[in-house]
């Protein structure tokens, strides 16, 4: 069987599975706070993300507001997100260039994201999937690059070369709901120390599984 029939398959038996698997696992109101939210969750938790935003949104809700803040003001808030002085630094110089470059409005495009402080290509394409509905690629976090790897549709240890190899075997229509149900997947099922194979919806076709 062939690597696109495989991912078919997974897709069509997880969507049963995870009927309700939400579009990203943070909170926000805004592409703005999707953009900040998304800076701040690398290497950590969204749980972590989503109990420090409340509070720097609050004091920052607009790109023009938290351009002006100090860094060590921005520290405090963030700090339980570990790495806080590069991701403060990130956050504020985004900011700045949404307001000088982007007439404060978070850019529509992967060429255009990337340009800010602390934005990968699975950050911008949180943002392009989640916010605008704008597929440019698949987002490849932490989940989507196990259990993809897991189930042999890549052999790729670095995002960009998993999301290359991904792309070549979906559909464009099928990249953003890809990411939404295998990161489900790894996030119920898929552990990365335990996974649950026995229980596993895709166990017979997948050559990591252990039953």
């Amino acid at each position: 069987m062939n690597a696109e029939r495989n991912a078919q398959i997974v897709l069509d038996a997880l969507k049963k599975v995870y009927p309700d698997a939400p579009k990203t696992y943070l909170n926000w109101d805004n592409p703005f706070q999707l953009l900040i939210s998304t800076i701040l969750s690398a290497n950590t938790t969204d749980a972590c993300v989503n109990k420090v935003t409340p509070n720097l949104f609050k004091n920052y809700p607009t790109p023009r507001k938290l351009m002006n803040a100090s860094q060590e003001d921005v520290i405090e808030l963030i700090r339980p997100c570990g790495t806080y002085n590069r991701k403060s630094e990130y956050i504020i110089s985004s900011a700045r260039m949404l307001v000088e470059e982007f007439e404060g409005k978070v850019p529509k495009s992967m060429n255009d994201l990337v340009k800010l402080k602390g934005v990968s290509r699975k950050t911008a394409n949180v943002v392009l999937s989640v916010a605008f509905g704008i597929n440019e690629g698949i987002v490849v976090d932490t989940h989507v690059k196990r259990v993809s790897k897991r189930l042999g549709l890549t052999e790729e240890k670095y995002p960009k070369k998993v999301e290359r190899d991904l792309i070549a075997i979906l559909p464009e229509s099928l990249w953003y709901e890809y990411a939404r149900l295998i990161g489900a997947h790894g996030r119920q099922t898929c552990s990365a120390r335990s996974p649950d194979c026995s229980n596993c919806a895709v166990n017979e076709i997948c050559p990591s599984a252990q039953i």
